[in-house]
């Protein structure tokens, strides 16, 4: 059977929660595998399976690796077995025997009947056994793998329609976040204008109308812009976007990658606001973290 990896597509977000179940049957048993999965940094898998299918945890544990790469991922495994076909019964002719010529022996001591059937000597103990025949470990790895690529698939299905979901938010995001950087960027030389203006107001009233010095103004305006300049961190904002857009063209596993774009992101976010003297460049700051915070939540949930 094609494994279901190699049918994959290669531009896939993938969420870290997901659930898949998959069922295999023959003439001797049924296996049947579900699996679901939450968050996780690195990838924890919790398998529990009968006794009898211990022989297979590795095979199954690399199986699943293949496809899946990161999340808490629990896989419950069962075996249903016919019991015609995984039980005999023997009888110890010896042990009913000598049950048999002990009440005999004991019947005629005591001068009693001797009432003994085969179905009274059947239910003392040790005369019946139970044995579990062997187990076909060819038979039972290929049902256990046919139920495991109908799990993996589902569950690989059920994480890429959650990633998609989550992806298509996260672009929406990543494209409120340019627009408040083009918010910035209309915003920032109108500080620096404002501020040339109080300048000159208020030198003016100081000097009283003498003649103002308009080299000195040029000069305080300069070191004042350089101050709270913020080209740089919105030139690396948009920079940032771009690369997180582009992550989404990845195969495999984006999460980390995303998770180091958001901390670069809120890291702008942050140094914009710390250089902030303006009531409106601090609000736009104070809403780019907002939403950052919240894409950096949602990242958590990428695979």
């Amino acid at each position: 059977m094609q494994s279901y990896i190699e049918k994959e597509d290669t531009h896939m977000v993938r969420s870290m929660t997901g659930y898949g179940k998959g069922i295999a049957e023959n003439s001797d048993a049924r296996v049947t595998i579900e699996m679901k999965s939450v968050n996780h940094r690195y990838l924890d898998l919790n398998i529990k399976l009968p006794k009898k299918l211990n022989f297979l945890e590795s095979t199954i544990r690399n199986k699943i690796s293949e496809s899946v790469f990161r999340g808490k991922v629990d896989v419950y495994i069962t075996l249903n077995e016919h019991s015609d076909a995984c039980y005999q019964v023997s009888i110890n002719d010896a042990i009913a025997q000598k049950y048999y010529d002990s009440i005999s022996a004991m019947a005629d001591k005591l001068g009693i009947d001797n009432d003994m059937k085969a179905s009274s000597i059947s239910r003392l103990p040790d005369v019946i056994e139970l044995e579990e025949m062997d187990a076909d470990e060819d038979s039972l790895k290929t049902l256990v793998l046919e139920a495991l690529d109908a799990c993996v698939a589902q569950f690989v299905d059920s994480r890429i329609a959650e990633g998609n979901r989550l992806e298509t938010d996260l672009i929406a995001k990543m494209d409120e976040m340019l627009v408040l950087v083009d918010r910035l960027e209309a915003r920032s030389p109108q500080i620096i204008e404002e501020y040339r203006a109080r300048l000159k107001t208020k030198v003016s009233e100081l000097l009283e109308d003498t003649h103002i010095d308009e080299a000195r103004v040029a000069q305080e305006v300069v070191i004042y812009a350089d101050k709270i300049c913020i080209d740089e961190e919105m030139v690396r904002l948009k920079s940032h976007v771009s690369e997180t857009r582009g992550v989404f063209d990845l195969d495999k596993e984006v999460g980390r990658k995303l998770d180091f774009l958001a901390q670069e992101l809120n890291r702008e976010a942050n140094t914009i606001l710390s250089k902030s003297t303006d009531v409106e460049i601090a609000d736009i700051g104070i809403t780019l973290k907002t939403l950052i915070e919240k894409v950096r939540e949602q990242i958590q949930n990428i695979e």
